[in-house]
């Protein structure tokens, strides 16, 4: 009988080192991405908080704590929700161009062309480049008074709208600009989609009669999801982050006609020197961000289709 409590207790006791070790192994690899996350990520974030609470010019060496007046200030403001408004027609209007876009542009290169691969490394080059080059050279094109595209209109008698320079204008320049740096990402990233689609599916749909239209409907959206629900995700959350554009091409005006939170969060700590305020805006877009992601996560996923 105590031989065999002595087997048993071996078993357990040699079990238990095997966990220990285990346990040390995964510590000391995910321990110090843990500790990086903590130092660079959560305690900022809390420290962002903390600073919402308080009025601070970014000089003085004490913060002054005000409650939450900053909180009352920001979120009674007209000019708040008119920014929140401008974010979200930002992120609708650039995310969806960017998606149906980029879908259709990786149908056309998903065809047997001549020059595929050539348009394929021209569609995704604005996408590597300088976020403020592409607004400098996008600027001249959209100049009101000497830019290339009133130059273009006026040769055919037709009237230039003043991009820039105009409320009811600025927001569609800058988003066709944003537009025409980030479609050629997501038309890569369709056409990887649309090369891994089975073709037997496509030729099991013909045989049963299905013209273009069905087969797109039932092979390749069905099959495009998971890099639809990807693309979704990643879009958004890079649209909240657009700044360089903006900046460069209208500060965000006219007014505030294309000021978003990033950007009114910029004009409080970098210009203003309110860092409290400033703070309420980061939270806001941070809140804004993880909602969104979480909705679809929760809600958008369920619709993909996976294998």
């Amino acid at each position: 009988m105590s031989s065999a409590r002595l087997a048993a207790s071996q078993v357990q006791g040699a079990r238990s080192r095997r966990d220990q070790a285990e346990w040390l192994t995964f510590a000391a690899f995910v321990g110090p991405n843990l500790l990086l996350l903590a130092i660079f990520s959560y305690w900022p974030l809390i420290q962002n908080v903390a600073l919402s609470f308080t009025e601070w010019d970014m000089i003085a060496p004490v913060k002054r704590f005000v409650g939450l007046d900053n909180w009352v200030f920001v979120l009674t403001s007209n000019r708040f929700w008119q920014i929140v408004l401008n974010t979200a027609t930002f992120m609708l209007g650039s995310v969806g161009l960017t998606l149906v876009i980029g879908l259709g542009v990786a149908l056309l290169l998903n065809q047997r062309l001549r020059f595929r691969d050539t348009a394929r490394t021209i569609l995704f080059t604005p996408t590597v480049l300088s976020g403020a080059a592409v607004a400098i050279v996008w600027y001249f094109i959209f100049d009101p008074n000497w830019g290339m595209l009133k130059t273009a209109l006026g040769w055919v008698g037709l009237p230039s709208p003043r991009w820039v320079v105009d409320s009811h204008w600025a927001m569609p320049a800058v988003i066709i600009v944003y537009v025409w740096k980030t479609v050629g990402y997501a038309a890569v990233i369709f056409l990887a989609g649309l090369q891994g689609i089975p073709k037997e599916l496509y030729e099991a749909a013909r045989v049963d009669g299905a013209n273009a239209w069905q087969r797109f409907r039932a092979v390749t959206l069905p099959g495009l999801t998971p890099i639809t629900f990807f693309l979704l995700v990643t879009t958004i959350l890079l649209s909240f982050q657009a700044f360089d554009i903006i900046n460069v091409m209208t500060f965000g005006g006219p007014v505030i006609a294309t000021t978003t939170l990033l950007y009114e969060y910029y004009n409080q700590a970098f210009v203003g020197f309110h860092a409290g305020t400033a703070a309420v805006y980061a939270i806001t877009l941070f809140v804004l961000m993880l909602v969104l992601t979480i909705v679809q996560l929760r809600y958008v996923e369920r619709r993909v289709t996976y294998g």
